[in-house]
């Protein structure tokens, strides 16, 4: 279990929100760190791993055309697959893992392109209007350090986000907490 994990689980329970999480590379990986915290079967909805590429728009409502045009591999359909697990699984928020593990290349992308994404509450954090936000990385090493590092980076992304969630009141009450002002 991972203080990422752990923060967001806290963070989600004190602020009643639920998550839910669509994988491809990370295979499972988020969601086993997510339910490795005690307390997480109160914010965790469930998770979709969609490893074959028609079950990225089948399950999760990823644009065929998208998909066909582009590839698995692509920041829009990690985008797409992290609102389409919120909606599917009537989550809060959202969030999925995209991208390359290795050994080979894929969809014309090489190994260690990965894209991450949080889809979360309209107006949400730091986010477009509608809560989305993607990021794009290119991680080196084997392939279980790819996978590794792209579940620490989703995680990190989506407690950007749920900080930035905060109203001015809760931001205020953390500043005096921390001896601010």
């Amino acid at each position: 279990m991972s203080s990422r994990a752990t923060d967001v689980v806290r963070l989600l329970t004190v602020k009643g929100r639920t998550l839910a999480v669509a994988e491809s590379l990370t295979g499972g990986l988020v969601a086993a760190e997510i339910t490795s915290v005690p307390g997480a079967s109160k914010v965790f909805r469930g998770s979709v791993t969609a490893y074959a590429t028609d079950l990225k728009h089948d399950l999760l409502g990823v644009d065929a055309t998208l998909l066909a045009a582009r590839g698995a591999v692509d920041p829009q359909v990690a985008t797409q697959m992290a609102a389409g697990v919120r909606k599917a699984l009537g989550a809060d928020w959202g969030i999925a893992t995209t991208g390359v593990a290795g050994p080979e290349p894929q969809d014309g992308q090489a190994v260690g392109t990965v894209f991450v994404a949080v889809d979360g509450p309209a107006g949400a954090g730091s986010g477009s209007a509608g809560g989305g936000k993607v990021e794009a990385l290119r991680l080196n090493g084997g392939r279980e350090e790819i996978r590794r590092e792209s579940v620490r980076s989703v995680l990190a992304l989506l407690l950007k986000e749920l900080a930035g969630e905060q109203t001015g009141n809760e931001r205020a009450q953390d500043t005096e907490r921390n001896g601010g002002f």
